[in-house]
């Protein structure tokens, strides 16, 4: 297994509570979240239902809820909430001090959703 490759993504203050910010790739758009517990979590910018953004959507505890059909996504895994059904890729995320890194390598689960 390959060493992942980590990109400074910015501070957690840029990101307001409760909201995200988005990192434009070659592979896609993915939605840095934080929480109300300054919690910092990533997902492809892209419901599983419709493609929906998901960085406008509401974050509430450890879930985003999509803007164009509510389907409610959790962020540290980027499944779907039952009965919906679904999966956005969900990357790796580290804190040093309030910089994000980033891994560009999404996780295990499902990658290429």
């Amino acid at each position: 297994m390959s060493e992942k490759l980590w990109v400074e993504v910015g501070n957690v203050n840029d990101i307001p509570k409760l909201g995200a910010r988005v990192v434009e790739t070659a592979k896609g758009n993915i939605a840095v979240f934080r929480n109300a517990e300054d919690e910092i979590f990533a997902l492809r910018d892209k419901c599983p239902h419709k493609g929906g953004p998901l960085s406008q959507g509401i974050v509430h505890g450890k879930k985003v809820a999509c803007p164009l059909h509510d389907w409610k996504i959790n962020l540290d895994s980027g499944e779907a909430v039952a009965p919906d059904e679904g999966c956005a890729a969900s990357y790796p995320v580290k804190l040093k001090g309030d910089k994000i890194f980033l891994s560009l390598t999404p996780n295990e689960a499902c990658p290429n959703k």
